[in-house]
């Protein structure tokens, strides 16, 4: 007969020492406002952890390999920028592209593929740098959010019209990926939501059902074994990296549309909130553990976090001292856990 594992009061603590404390911070904020839990703040906190879950869902499989990506915001901005520019309202006269006669569908289809395109392209350097250099991918992502944001740049200050100004004016077909929503009995769920939920659940099959899960965890726990045992590290690592180029060309192109404007500061510290829901949702910096759930509530918490913090006036420094503790907390929490495996 199989013995039942003991309990273990400080190990129970430890596990989910991270989310007592957040649900804490939560308890605070709706204690000091109750209004807080208005079904439109809710919504809104959903709308802006969808964008930047479905970047977390591209950085979390980087984390299981024991690596890291700094570039995610300034890949955000770049590849926004391009959507954007391309999907002005034909009837606004300093578009970027003035002999764009009309937005259709299919040009929605193409400014999706091209964000993709350039989003994959910054990651599979990434990708190249940590599975061919042997770089850590801390440095090299390092390197691309600066061209990355060099590009960005270059690209909005020299609009044919000579403006400097942010891109807006969107067509309405693109803007209603972030405004619509679909109604459930009485409330009603933003397209965003829905667009979240199913990369997430797809992010979850690719992990769980398929050998390019299973090798990403085998090389993120322990490289030399998995080489060993005949698994590819750098095919793994490859399409690990190019896997969350996708769902940050995604995540960047749905983002545009959220914000209604993409200017040379979009994207600013957004690889922060990443790599944060990824430790909170229990992604571990040591390599080979994390789940998409955990990355999925991990995103949920920290944007209520955030909005908790703006909704009740918070100063904006304060707010990133306290999103920098919350970093620094989970992190310690993280190495922790790993230390009492060992």
């Amino acid at each position: 007969m199989e013995k039942k594992k003991e309990f273990k009061l400080g190990e129970f603590l430890l596990k989910y020492a991270l989310y007592f404390i957040l649900l804490a911070i939560l308890i605070v904020i709706v204690a000091i406002n109750p209004k807080f839990l208005s079904i439109t703040n809710l919504i809104s906190i959903l709308k802006q952890a969808s964008t930047k879950g479905i970047l977390a869902l591209g950085v979390a499989g980087i984390i299981v390999l024991a690596g890291t990506d700094l570039s995610v915001g300034r890949i955000l901005g770049l590849t926004a920028a391009i959507a954007a520019s391309l999907l002005q309202s034909v009837t606004f006269p300093m578009r970027y592209y003035p002999q764009l006669q009309e937005v259709t569908y299919g040009t929605i289809l193409i400014g999706l593929l091209i964000c993709v395109a350039v989003a994959v392209a910054f990651s599979a350097f990434n990708g190249f740098g940590m599975a061919k250099l042997h770089m850590h991918p801390f440095i090299v992502s390092l390197g691309t959010s600066l061209i990355a944001y060099g590009l960005c740049c270059i690209y909005i200050e020299n609009q044919p019209s000579g403006s400097t100004q942010a891109l807006s004016s969107f067509d309405q077909k693109y803007l209603k990926l972030a405004t619509d929503s679909i109604k459930i009995g009485s409330v009603k769920i933003p397209w965003l939501v829905i667009i979240f939920l199913l990369l997430a659940a797809f992010t979850w099959v690719m992990w769980n059902k398929t050998t390019f899960g299973k090798n990403m965890f085998a090389v993120g726990g322990n490289t030399e074994a998995a080489e060993v045992s005949g698994i590819s590290v750098t095919k793994t690592i490859m399409s690990v990296f190019i896997y969350a180029g996708i769902m940050y060309g995604i995540g960047s192109f749905l983002e545009g549309a959220r914000i209604q404007s993409v200017g040379t500061n979009t994207g600013f510290n957004y690889e922060q909130d990443a790599i944060a829901s990824c430790v909170i949702g229990g992604v571990s910096f040591n390599g080979g553990i994390g789940t998409v759930q955990g990355v999925v509530i991990g995103s949920i918490i920290l944007q209520a976090i955030n909005y908790g913090l703006y909704f009740l006036g918070v100063n904006a420094y304060l707010q990133y001292v306290i999103r920098g503790a919350i970093i620094i907390v989970a992190v310690a929490i993280d190495v922790r856990k790993y230390i009492n495996k060992r």
